[in-house]
């Protein structure tokens, strides 16, 4: 989290685009509506992109990264979710999950995800994890979407 504060002016410049393209690819296999979490949203860059179907709250550990976002947001992390059980019509998490503990992030998700939820997440290809209980997975270069 250290790292993320420090370049937190930069943020945007640096993983904009890629984060972009990721939603792009995303927003090919769901259709998100309702109230959405956006987990390890940063400056909510991706976050943005779903403000005209969703109500979206965006959540990131770092406090000067989610400074940067206009809309809803709350600090947190994936492993503890500071939500209640199945409220969440669409959860996203765009490269974030590797800086978890990726079974405790997957169970809390579960957890706040409403039965019909739309999920899809992105995991770094490098960090080796996998996800085994999925609907769909696209592989790019640097990250694997799962969707949930």
């Amino acid at each position: 989290m250290k790292y993320y504060n420090q370049i937190s002016k930069g943020y945007n410049e640096l993983y904009g685009q890629e984060q972009l393209e990721k939603v792009k690819i995303i927003k090919q296999y769901i259709k998100p509506k309702g109230l959405l979490l956006d987990i390890g949203a940063g400056t909510g860059i991706c976050t943005t992109e779903f403000h005209q179907t969703c109500n979206c709250i965006a959540l990131d550990p770092s406090e000067e990264l989610l400074n940067q976002y206009k809309g809803n947001k709350i600090i947190g992390k994936a492993e503890q979710l500071p939500f209640k059980d199945k409220v969440f019509d669409t959860i996203i998490s765009i490269t974030a999950l590797h800086h978890s503990d990726i079974k405790k992030s997957l169970q809390e998700i579960k957890r706040v995800a409403k039965p019909n939820a739309q999920i899809a997440i992105t995991i770094l290809n490098k960090s080796n994890i996998k996800i085994q209980d999925y609907k769909k997975k696209i592989e790019t270069e640097k990250d694997t979407i799962y969707i949930l």
